[in-house]
């Protein structure tokens, strides 16, 4: 009998494990580029690394003006993300001499102000579900 309990707390154990550390799917779609020339760039942060060295990244082609990524297994937690229309596909962001940028560019929850975005405004969580976000530049 006691072996049998010790098989079940195992069992149980093992199960919340698993439910506790599935990965969530993030789909963000920029959807009003304006042109299908270049591509638009995706990166993922969390609060530390934000505009730093990305969680994960990502480019997608513009159809119809729309771009669409999908970020896999992604862990619960708390994300921001920052894209940009890379007109030229030279796998940067330009701006003016003058610091202004060229190329359009956006991040989640579509809070823009004037200078780069912040990860206060940019925010989401992840828990149990996978998130679907629409941003605009």
């Amino acid at each position: 009998m006691r072996f049998l309990t010790s098989i079940l707390v195992l069992i149980i154990v093992f199960t919340i494990e698993t439910v506790s550390a599935q990965k969530q799917t993030i789909t963000a779609t920029v959807v009003n580029v304006t042109s299908n020339k270049g591509k638009v760039s995706y990166a993922l942060y969390n609060k530390d690394n934000f505009m730093k060295e990305p969680v994960k990244a990502k480019s997608s082609k513009i159809v119809n003006g729309k771009s669409t990524v999908v970020f896999d297994d992604v862990p619960a937690g708390e994300y921001a993300i920052v894209c940009y229309h890379d007109k030229n596909n030279n796998n940067k962001m330009d701006f003016q001499p003058n610091g202004m940028p060229i190329e359009n560019y956006g991040a989640s929850n579509n809070v823009m102000n004037f200078g780069p975005p912040q990860y206060e405004d940019a925010k989401f969580t992840i828990i149990d579900n996978n998130v679907s976000l629409e941003i605009r530049f």
